[in-house]
């Protein structure tokens, strides 16, 4: 038994060190030598103070803020430690009177608005925590977020356009718009 137990032993000890701390701390230093802001958590900091992450959506319910999609995350939204989706397929009859909810808060938070709403604005993402909206989105509640705000329309609109990022490498997704960023922005444009 003991020569078989040493061995076991020693080779348990050199794979724990090796795929335990040795491979963790290389990944991790090329992950911050390669990609120091995403390593970090692609932290947003606004005058000296970390407000949020590019990479984690936030709940703004306020009429003078842009708002994100639903977080599939309960009972606290945008919980990134209990990131997944919903699991509501498109039949469920769950998921059908949650959107119908949630487009009945969008038109009674702007009941002007005559505009389809867009899914993106309905419908959680996979993680449930996603910071970006379409800008079919952003455009839609611009009116809500200009009249809180006593904005204009074209300014809401400018905001959109510059913060819009394009599809990754030309190619992949579509054109969207951090939320946070954009409710940044405003902030400092209504200052």
């Amino acid at each position: 038994m003991k020569t078989t137990l040493r061995p076991a032993l020693v080779l348990f000890g050199a794979l724990t060190l090796v795929v335990g701390v040795f491979y963790p701390a290389l990944v991790t230093g090329m992950g911050k030598a390669a990609f120091a802001d995403a390593a970090a958590g692609s932290l947003i900091i606004n005058d000296g103070t970390v407000v949020g992450s590019r990479l984690i959506g936030q709940s703004f319910t306020s009429p003078g803020y842009f708002w994100g999609r639903p977080s599939a995350t309960a009972p606290v939204p945008y919980n990134a430690a209990g990131s997944g989706g919903s699991n509501q397929g498109p039949l469920n009859p769950a998921l059908g009177d949650a959107v119908k909810g949630r487009i009945a808060a969008l038109r009674a938070a702007d009941p002007g608005n005559t505009a389809p709403v867009p899914v993106d604005l309905v419908t959680a993402s996979a993680s449930g925590l996603d910071p970006e909206i379409s800008v079919a989105a952003a455009r839609y509640q611009a009116g809500r977020v200009a009249a809180a705000r006593t904005l204009s329309r074209a300014q809401i609109d400018a905001l959109v356009t510059r913060h819009t990022v394009g599809r990754t490498l030309g190619v992949f997704g579509e054109p969207r718009v951090n939320v946070l960023a954009l409710n940044l922005a405003l902030d400092q444009t209504s200052r």
